[in-house]
């Protein structure tokens, strides 16, 4: 059963929301909101949690503005969540559907936008070629392929790109995870329902993977995957691809794979400047609702560096405390809540943690790293391990050594050596290196 507003505020501030979003949005994210109002209080109602998030992450900041506009006195905004409106429960997938939803074959995150997404030096290009994608899909940059390290903003493009093009109603669209890729063939082949597999991807407009990297060294995903990209590209349709390393650095890929993803436009995302991630907690702390002092704001932009993710996590993690304590946040206050995080960001680095990462970056068994395989599969990924052993830790040539199987002090200042001189000669291998430092950093 549908209950009707109760708020005269309401009814002007969603008028005015009708005006400024999609038709699809609203009637998604808005419609469905129940209000209700005091003398000093408007109350927000839904039916979940998960659409609570949703709607104070996508228009939280919006509606406190047109409180503020349309409000005669100081009102407060309270979000309430009440299971029986409309019969919705707190799943994913209970969230009002939109018009022509069935076009879309996966969740795509309403919260991540273009316009909630914050550019910097680091990831402008990405940014760019993501907005040129979605205003002409299947017409330029075909594939599309962004990599970079966790938490950098690559699923927040790609979900902005279909937004974006589901906005406009007309789009089949399918969002998948490398992973899940897969999984689903593994099934068609146990079902035998191959052909059903197949026509289900080479009927959409945009097709969007992310974490392509997931299907390397599986060789019947490999090659299941390598006729879809060609069916789909011959008739101009828009493939999208995310990875955590470009497709060069991709072990256990075909070759004829590697050449098709370089076919469009590969474009590298990295770690956001200062500025930059100052100026994503600035947003995310204004879609919260919360004032962030300068001083705190430079304590985790300063420290935690390389992934937006984590950045992100501990803003909520201070509101959650500060909301649920009534404690101001100040300098001491997020010292005493992120002292876990903020500790981890400095903590020592061990010849087993590089070894276990480099191997897991260059798809070895960790174990090979102080074998004596000569193969270059083997040996490259093992000098990478000695040259960051070197860079990040204080032993010495000799202490490194014994760590990889007990190498002479030679052969770590020659790997050494060569992974400096490749940096130097190659900037592509050396933005690589400053990703793999960068994560062991973390």
């Amino acid at each position: 059963m549908t209950i009707s507003n109760q708020s005269a505020l309401w009814d002007r501030i969603s008028n005015k929301l009708q005006e400024e979003v999609p038709a699809s949005r609203f009637d998604a994210w808005i419609s469905p909101v129940f209000a209700s109002e005091t003398e000093n209080t408007l109350t927000l109602t839904v039916a979940s949690r998960f659409f609570l998030d949703g709607l104070k992450n996508s228009y939280g900041a919006r509606i406190a503005a047109l409180v503020n506009e349309f409000a005669s006195a100081d009102i407060t905004i309270c979000y309430a969540v009440d299971q029986t409106l409309t019969g919705q429960s707190d799943r994913k997938d209970d969230i009002p559907a939109e018009p022509k939803a069935s076009l879309v074959d996966g969740f795509i995150d309403p919260r991540f936008t273009f316009e909630n997404f914050v550019v910097g030096s680091g990831n402008e290009f990405c940014h760019a070629a993501s907005l040129a994608v979605a205003e002409k899909p299947g017409e330029i940059y075909n594939p599309l392929y962004l990599y970079g390290g966790v938490g950098l903003g690559k699923t927040h493009l790609i979900n902005a790109v279909a937004n974006s093009l589901i906005s406009r109603n007309h789009y089949r669209i399918a969002y998948r995870t490398g992973e899940r890729f897969t999984n689903e063939l593994i099934q068609a082949i146990r079902n035998g329902s191959t052909d059903q597999f197949r026509n289900q991807y080479r009927q959409v407009d945009v097709l969007i993977i992310d974490d392509i990297q997931f299907i390397a060294g599986k060789d019947r995903t490999q090659e299941e995957f390598f006729h879809t990209f060609n069916a789909l590209y011959e008739v101009k349709k828009q493939i999208i691809l995310t990875s955590d390393r470009s497709p060069r650095d991709l072990v256990n890929l075909m070759e004829r794979l590697r050449s098709r993803f370089n076919w469009g436009l590969v474009a590298d995302i990295q770690p956001p400047d200062l500025e930059t991630r100052l100026a994503i907690l600035s947003s995310k702390a204004e879609l919260a609702g919360v004032q962030l002092d300068r001083e705190v704001a430079n304590l985790l932009a300063s420290r935690i560096t390389n992934n937006v993710r984590e950045l992100e996590g501990a803003l909520t993690r201070l509101t959650a405390h500060s909301t649920l304590t009534g404690r101001t946040i100040d300098i001491a206050f997020a010292r005493h809540v992120l002292r876990d995080l903020l500790h981890e960001e400095v903590r020592a680095i061990s010849v087993e943690d590089i070894q276990k990462q480099v191997a897991a970056y260059y798809n070895i068994n960790v174990r090979e790293m102080a074998s004596a395989k000569r193969s270059r599969t083997v040996a490259f990924p093992r000098h990478v391990a000695m040259y960051a052993s070197k860079e990040l830790t204080t032993l010495s040539l000799p202490e490194i050594g014994s760590r990889f199987g007990g190498k002479d002090h030679t052969t770590i200042l020659y790997a050494v050596r060569k992974i400096a001189k490749m940096r130097e000669d190659d900037e592509d291998f050396d933005e690589e290196m400053n990703r793999i430092l960068a994560q062991l950093k973390r």
